[in-house]
């Protein structure tokens, strides 16, 4: 890897599924900004050296949460802004004296045995991702002590020179530490604004100006509900941002109207000439076309060079003029989901679902519910994932279908009918909500008095970036067997550590939607 430009692996659309090492990778990402990040988590491996057995400032901790988050796929493509936080992690050092706490060479990484880099790479990816879910609940005053510290503690441990026998153990602990992290996030989250609840979601822009907020942070949308009040501005929500609908505290703002567009990788297209500013509160920014550019904001650790970046005070203005200065379509204005459907329903966490867990487990008993499908994840422009919608649409009326993330946009706006009075289709929120999806999965084998893995219940799951290598890495924390994952399996897996997954949890890859319903309904 030494020769190449630049190194990149760590989503599902790299390059010839091996790696981006050219001039930029192929989400829009040059090479020396790729460069940069690098050096990014080498100076993140130095500050948890720094740190050692000391307990760390909460500065220092949002500084690595900060610069984990930064390098996920999508996030930030500016130099400047990338530069400037290495230059504050390494002033952040300084507060820690003593041993070893030189930054890391990523090189060393990228150039290692295969195993091991495959490991190391499992290890910061799933840190990545789970940085991200505890940046969320740090901002809303959420923190874990076991939580923070682990992050020092493995990224110290992929600068080190270690076996794959010592790294295999620590990949199955970003797992373990992750739930724990999404439990923090959850009730984060309902303890902010309440347990969601099922709300039907319109796609039609009501005329007028309006603002698109896109993301996962739910603590930049209530801020931009507060400020936007009585301006006569409507707020939709985008891609990640959509479970926002169903709870209490964000619903009852009048003007949170609906949402706007489908999954992230749309975006250059359905955001073309768009009359209302775009603000981008984390992942997937991509790489705006000049039609639209002029009208896009970032806030946190989102940064794109030459957009207008809303700072920490999270003053929202500039958007607001934006907003009042386009003035939004000057009728209503009917936009659909890829399927044709005009609404869209959220709101199925965990807390709805269990208060009707009598419903659910007498619906299994009586045969009215055969099995259960989670089918969920990220989605992506890589061909191949229309095979979750064929899936969704291809499954008998007898089961129910539980999705979150952004994969759900494949499917979410068909109408797939009832059964008992419950939906067939449950949007159970985010990505981060895999914790709801597991909340009940345990649930149902205690009523059952069953394991998980026991249970008439299939995960069927699309990955894109490194949110959802943490999760996964919690699903295999927890011993759950025989996950199908697609479109495609990671390149940052090597042959044998994916013997091991395959071995040691049956994980396999997608087929086609008839040949795998057959192979898990028989």
């Amino acid at each position: 890897m030494m020769n190449t430009k630049m190194f990149c692996f760590q989503c599902e659309q790299t390059a010839g599924c091996t790696g981006c090492t050219q001039n930029a990778g192929v989400c829009g990402k040059k090479a020396d900004t790729a460069n940069l990040q690098d050096e990014l988590t080498g100076a993140l491996i130095g500050l948890a050296r720094a740190v050692g057995d000391s307990k760390p400032a909460h500065s220092t901790d949002r500084l690595m949460l900060d610069g984990l988050f930064t390098t996920i796929t999508n996030v930030n493509f500016n130099n400047e802004t990338i530069s400037a936080l290495i230059e504050k992690i390494h002033a952040e050092k300084a507060l820690y004296a003593g041993g070893k706490s030189d930054d890391y060479d990523m090189r060393i990484l990228w150039d290692d045995n295969e195993d091991v880099r495959s490991l190391k790479s499992l290890i910061l990816f799933g840190l990545r991702g789970m940085a991200a879910y505890a940046h969320h609940a740090f901002v809303l005053g959420y923190e874990d002590e076991e939580v923070s510290g682990f992050f020092y503690e493995a990224m110290a441990a992929i600068g080190e020179d270690l076996d794959v026998q010592t790294l295999l153990p620590l990949v199955l602990k970003v797992g373990e530490v992750n739930l724990k992290c999404m439990a923090l996030l959850d009730a984060a989250n309902t303890g902010s604004y309440g347990t969601p609840v099922p709300t039907t979601v319109p796609m039609t822009v009501e005329k007028g100006p309006f603002i698109v907020i896109s993301g996962h942070d739910l603590h930049d949308l209530m801020l931009l509900l507060e400020q936007t009040e009585g301006k006569g501005i409507n707020i939709y929500t985008h891609g990640e941002m959509l479970p926002a609908h169903g709870y209490p505290k964000l619903k009852k703002y009048p003007h949170l109207k609906g949402n706007f567009g489908t999954a992230w990788q749309s975006q250059q297209k359905e955001f073309e000439g768009i009359p209302a500013p775009i603000l981008f509160t984390t992942n997937c920014l991509m790489p705006p076309r000049p039609s639209y550019k002029d009208r896009v904001f970032t806030t946190a650790v989102v940064s794109y060079p030459e957009l207008v970046h809303i700072d920490e005070n999270k003053d929202f203005t500039p958007v607001i003029e934006k907003a009042l200065e386009l003035g939004g379509y000057k009728q209503d204005t009917e936009f659909t989901g890829i399927n044709g459907g005009k609404t869209l329903m959220t709101g199925f966490g965990h807390g709805t679902v269990l208060s009707v867990a009598d419903k659910v487990i007498d619906a299994v008993k009586s045969g009215a519910i055969r099995h259960f499908f989670l089918v969920g994840g990220c989605d992506g422009a890589k061909s191949g994932r229309n095979y979750y919608t064929e899936f969704v649409k291809k499954t008998p009326a007898d089961t129910v279908i539980l999705t979150l993330a952004c994969g759900k946009y494949r499917f979410n706006d068909l109408d797939l009918g009832s059964i008992g009075g419950l939906p067939r289709l449950m949007d159970m929120g985010q990505c981060n909500d895999a914790y709801s999806a597991i909340k009940v999965a345990i649930a149902l084998a205690e009523a059952f008095d069953c394991g998980v893995n026991d249970l008439p219940l299939s995960l069927v799951l699309s990955w894109y970036e490194q949110k959802a290598v943490c999760i996964l890495l919690t699903l295999l924390h927890l011993g759950i067997k025989n996950i199908l994952l697609g479109p495609t399996l990671p390149a940052f897996v090597s042959r044998n550590v994916l013997n091991v997954l395959v071995d040691n949890y049956g994980i396999a890859p997608i087929t086609t939607p008839d040949e795998d319903l057959k192979k898990i309904l028989g």
